[in-house]
């Protein structure tokens, strides 16, 4: 679909470079320069739209990251922060040091000892 939308630009664009080509050459000095050079320049654009809509139709509305950090939904990447879907706690949430599996100072915590039972003998 993407395709017939970028012919209609591109076409425009071929027809517009071969007019101005066509007074190009029948012009003289530096008209004829600027005419050639806005011909192919008129042809170039219209190869970048037809590689345009070539890009777009693959990539099928999936987004990379250049081209930008909010999605389709405007949202950032990820689920809002303290929902059900939610990996950790938003940026307002206070983390908690043990959720990581580690204490405030980078030591890992140890597991608890078992206390021995006297009635088990």
């Amino acid at each position: 679909m993407i395709y017939f939308v970028a012919l209609i630009p591109a076409t425009a664009l071929t027809i517009a470079g071969y007019f101005v080509l066509y007074l190009s050459n029948r012009s003289e000095g530096a008209f004829r320069t600027l005419g050639k050079y806005l011909g192919f320049w008129a042809f170039t654009l219209a190869g970048l739209v037809v590689l345009g809509a070539i890009f777009a139709a693959a990539h099928g509305g999936r987004h990379g990251p250049m081209m930008g950090a909010r999605g389709m939904d405007g949202r950032m990447h990820g689920p809002w922060p303290g929902s059900s879907r939610s990996c950790g706690p938003g940026a307002e949430e206070p983390r908690d040091p043990g959720q990581s599996g580690e204490t405030q100072h980078g030591v890992p915590p140890q597991p608890p000892e078992r206390a021995s039972n006297p009635d088990a003998h």
